[in-house]
């Protein structure tokens, strides 16, 4: 299958006592999917795959794949910042059926060269048959990766994309214009996903795709359809959310919007921590404007036979 239009980057439900929640990433999986999303990104930064014990992890892919029933291509994110335990990570990975590749980021905290990041994430793809997609996100690992350095990368066979996360549109657009047509650039940031698709872009790996997957998925097959009217309108109409969703780190916010609508409950891992009360406050109010809570409120109402609206928390 091959990889564009809207991805999700998953996040990983857990529960009060701190285990994963199983069972809300399976309903959370199969959601997305029906909703028409085009591909799934778990253990993310999004999916707070740092948190995660390797056991946990490895189990959670098998779910998602599981859960995927081969409708949709899974992209996994396995980073780390020694090369060696990158291609270790990556390895048990393919030995997953159903895993259709990576999501790896740019070595952290190690910072090394426009070189030493080709050459890590060239070991990788010479490693494995699954295809690899980078992740530039200087932002969270103090590096950035060229565009002629990604151009040099777009020659390896199984490096088939860049997930851009950079946030300077200048550097992204100069990606798209120098790699070949079957190199994917998909938008990492949700704010810039419209005039990243308008310079070639693939499409995005979304984190507000979690709460709205659907809508998401139609910005973004607007575009790639060039229906520049609707992609418009629907990201006029979404873009306060896709905002929102940064007020705090991620993913603090879109869990917050999740638990908000019934589909997780917000439960986090240190370092992350629920949101404070006024951003809770503005989240539900944004997510209540765009009627993403009405079922959440019918069942409520139903439930407890009243017509007056379910009180605040």
């Amino acid at each position: 299958m091959e990889l564009s239009g809207c991805g999700t980057a998953l996040v990983t439900p857990f529960l009060s006592n701190g285990d994963v929640d199983w069972n809300a990433l399976q309903s959370l999986v199969r959601w997305q999917i029906e909703s028409g999303i085009h591909f799934l990104v778990p253990t993310g930064s999004t999916g707070e795959a740092c948190a995660l014990l390797e056991e946990e992890w490895l189990r959670l892919v098998r779910l998602v794949v599981e859960a995927g029933e081969g409708r949709v291509p899974i992209f996994v994110g396995c980073s780390h910042n020694t090369s060696r335990q990158a291609i270790e990570r990556v390895k048990k990975l393919q030995a997953i059926p159903g895993v259709d590749g990576v999501l790896t980021a740019n070595p952290y905290y190690t910072k090394p060269t426009q070189e030493g990041q080709y050459q890590h994430f060239r070991a990788i793809a010479e490693n494995t048959h699954l295809q690899v997609l980078i992740y530039n996100i200087p932002s969270r690992t103090g590096i950035n990766l060229l565009p002629e350095t990604t151009a040099r990368l777009a020659e390896i066979p199984n490096i088939i994309g860049i997930k851009e996360s950079s946030g300077n549109l200048q550097q992204i657009t100069e990606v798209a214009h120098s790699v070949p047509d079957r190199f994917k650039v998909f938008a990492g940031d949700d704010n810039l996903a419209l005039p990243i698709l308008s310079v070639g872009g693939a499409g995005v790996i979304s984190v507000a795709a979690n709460a709205i997957p659907a809508q998401m998925t139609r910005m973004t097959d607007a575009a790639l359809e060039n229906d520049w009217p609707l992609a418009r309108q629907v990201y006029r109409k979404y873009y306060p959310l896709i905002i929102g969703n940064f007020i705090e780190p991620n993913p603090q916010p879109v869990k917050c919007v999740l638990a908000l609508m019934g589909r997780i409950q917000e439960e986090y891992r240190l370092p992350m921590m629920p949101v404070v009360p006024k951003t809770r406050a503005y989240l539900e109010r944004l997510a209540g404007d765009l009627g993403l809570l009405e079922t959440v409120s019918a069942g409520k109402q139903s439930a407890e036979e009243r017509i007056s609206a379910p009180s605040k928390k």
